[in-house]
This record gives structure tokens, C-alpha cells and sequence, in this order.
């Protein structure tokens, strides 16, 4: 099983110059069998007001699925990747799940939201486990997820082989691998974690992606700063740089 994760810094409110470098980035990851992306990968995660962020909030099968749709079916890969959800009711903080052949599988709702969505986003309630025949089962979850005992919970009982892990996690100066090592406790799986980087509007982001193994087994780390493609081969735990 091969694992990439995308770090990248979105231009704040530029969704279309967004979805363009985002593709360079994803299709680099030439022979992955899974892809994840970070949280809000496509509109920067700052925003003052739900009327702010509204005009950059998208429909599911919006024109970032149609990227990533053509992105999975030319890698032949998994592709799951943060957005800015326009719901039939509400706005939502989600990731979406692209198969291989181009199928949206699954839009996951963030369910326990950070201070800065809570500004405009309202919490989903489901957490999935997908099923895929080249990955096991596979669960998403966004950044503040993982600080939710429900998730740690919901990890346990259900063991899924992977964690696509979407996140714009902020720097408050802790060493994060150990904490979601300690977070993920019990869990045996693959967790493909992609952050964001840089500063915006005055929060500043950790960067720093990484695969995790079984235990917390670290594979691979990328620097605090940089758009880039970490990669990881489960079988033998090497990684590269792309």
C-alpha cells in the first residue's frame, strides 16, 4: 500500500488558483494508492463571518470534486481532500472521498469544530468507514477530530486500515506527533496526516505532515514550512520527498 499526503498553503480566498496547484501537487504522487489533502485545501481557513466564506463554499460535486475526479482517475488512486461545503441548509467544514474510477464515495462534516469554525460551519454528526479494495477500510477525520474522545472511540471499536487525515492544525509550539500518538492509542492503522503551513490572517500553522504507522510507528515527516509531497510504501516504511 502506498500513501502520499499534500502539504499546501492555499491562497486565501482564491479557489480557482488553489485547485491548480493542488493538482500539480496531487498528480506528483505518480504511483500512490491513496492521496489526502488538507483541510480547507482549496479557500484558506481564516474567515470573519459565515457571509465571508459563503461565495467560496461549493456543492460536493462542485468544480474541486471535478479536479480531483480527473486527479484519482489518472493516478488511479484514492483522493480525499478538505473543502468549504455548501449543504442544502448550512455551510460545513468537510472532506470529500474520490475512488479510483472517479466516484464521489463520501462527503464527511467535520463533527467537533474548532473556535474558527464554529464562526461559520455547522458540525456534521456521521462518521464513516469506507470500504475499498485497495486500502481496507478506510475512515476521514479533520484536525479537531482527533482531539474528540468520540473519534478515539469511533478508531477503536471500528479499527479502519486508514486514517485520511485532513488538517489545518494550528502551531501552539507542543510536539504534535506525540500527542497524536497519544491520541490514536488502541488504533492499529495507517494514518496519512496533511497540514497546511504558513500564516494567515495571524494564525500560524504547523506544516510538519506525516504517515503514521501501527503503534504510532513514524514513516515520515515533512518540514514546518513548503508545499510538498510526503510519500510512504507501507510494506518496507520507506519514504521520499517529491
Amino acid at each position: 500500500m502506498k500513501l502520499a499526503a499534500v502539504q499546501y498553503r492555499p491562497p486565501h480566498g482564491r479557489p480557482e488558483q488553489a485547485r491548480e496547484e493542488l493538482r500539480a501537487l496531487i498528480l506528483r504522487a505518480e504511483d500512490a494508492d491513496l492521496v489526502v489533502c488538507p483541510e480547507m485545501a482549496t479557500t484558506g481557513y481564516v474567515f470573519e463571518s459565515a457571509e465571508e466564506i459563503a461565495p467560496l463554499a461549493e456543492r460536493a460535486q462542485g468544480p474541486t470534486f471535478q479536479m480531483l475526479r480527473e486527479c484519482a482517475q489518472t493516478l488511479g488512486a484514492w483522493v480525499v481532500c478538505g473543502f468549504a461545503e455548501r449543504g442544502e441548509h448550512a455551510l460545513h467544514n468537510s472532506a470529500m472521498t474520490v475512488s479510483p474510477t472517479g466516484e464521489l464515495v463520501n462527503c464527511y462534516r467535520k463533527v467537533l469544530l474548532y473556535e474558527l469554525d464554529e464562526i461559520w460551519a455547522e458540525a456534521g454528526a456521521d462518521r464513516p468507514v469506507l470500504r475499498t479494495n485497495t486500502l481496507g477500510r478506510l475512515t476521514p477525520g479533520i484536525c479537531m477530530d482527533l482531539n474528540d474522545d468520540r473519534f478515539g472511540l469511533h478508531l477503536r471499536a471500528n479499527q479502519p486500515d486508514v486514517l485520511a487525515f485532513c488538517t489545518n492544525w494550528v502551531d501552539e509550539d507542543v510536539d504534535i506527533l506525540s500527542y497524536w500518538r497519544m491520541r490514536l492509542f488502541g488504533w492499529q492503522g495507517w494514518m496519512v496526516a496533511a497540514d497546511r503551513w504558513g500564516t494567515e490572517r495571524g494564525v500560524r500553522f504547523y506544516g510538519r505532515s506525516a504517515i503514521l504507522g501501527p503503534q504510532g510507528r513514524v514513516l515520515g515527516v515533512l518540514p514546518a514550512t513548503g508545499d510538498a509531497v510526503l510519500y510512504a510504501e507501507t510494506q518496507t516504511g520507506k519514504t521520499e520527498l517529491r
